[in-house]
């Protein structure tokens, strides 16, 4: 019996449940966005915001998730879909990205919602990808998405390398047998290239795909604004 879950770290609510935390991740995250916009790298800005505001190493994991310079959000913006623009269409799902982001928020850990509208958590795969107890419950909840919605064709795409992506490929195809869903999953040696390159809408909150793919949508906050899945939500703006 699975009894991992994929919630908040010790200490967690230390740093981020109070008003105090809250309002200091606020302000490091426009200076961070000063700094991006002026052409800062990532790691310098968020090194000297970090020391600027004595963050922790999760607290500066979220500062750079939620970060972004003018730029890039402008971009993000222009390229961003509307529900009622899934419609009949072919949407490739980041599988791990937003896999896990969902199994966090279900899990009751923190979510970050950063200055592009985009959700982020303070998971990761780090090689191996382990189900948890809210793996089924994501996996439902993008099947309401996809019906609900009449989006044509949904292809989960996993990192190859991974530890069992074969195995949550295997999952991932047989919940689409059984409920007669028109999904596909790929395993790919680089998704985000694959996606950033993609002609088709694509589902991810990864910055670097986010910069670089023709159009995309954001799942995760149609899930939590347009189905009230609930989440431990910080805004950082």
């Amino acid at each position: 019996m699975n009894n991992r879950n994929r919630g908040k770290n010790t200490g967690d609510d230390t740093l981020f449940a109070s008003k105090k935390q809250v309002d200091k991740l606020r302000m490091a995250v426009q200076d961070m966005q000063y700094l991006l916009t002026r052409d800062y790298p990532e790691k310098a800005a968020s090194e000297l915001v970090g020391n600027r505001y004595r963050l922790k190493t999760r607290q500066i994991q979220a500062l750079r998730g939620a970060s972004a310079s003018e730029m890039q959000i402008s971009n993000r913006k222009l390229k961003q879909l509307k529900a009622e623009d899934v419609k009949k269409q072919t949407v490739y799902l980041d599988g791990f990205n937003v896999l896990i982001l969902l199994e966090s928020l279900l899990s009751d850990a923190y979510i970050f919602e950063g200055v592009d509208g985009c959700f982020r958590d303070l998971s990761g795969v780090h090689g191996t990808y382990k189900r948890v107890n809210q793996t089924s419950g994501v996996i439902q909840a993008v099947a309401e998405f996809f019906t609900k919605n009449e989006v044509h064709k949904l292809v989960w795409v996993f990192d190859q390398p991974v530890s069992n992506s074969g195995r949550i490929k295997q999952m991932i195809l047989e919940f689409a047998a059984e409920n007669q869903l028109n999904w596909e999953a790929e395993l790919q040696y680089n998704p985000d290239r694959f996606l950033a390159e993609s002609q088709e809408i694509v589902v991810s909150s990864d910055a670097w795909i986010l910069d670089h793919c023709k159009k995309w949508f954001n799942l995760i906050e149609y899930l939590i604004k347009e189905e009230n899945l609930p989440a431990n939500l910080i805004r950082t703006q």
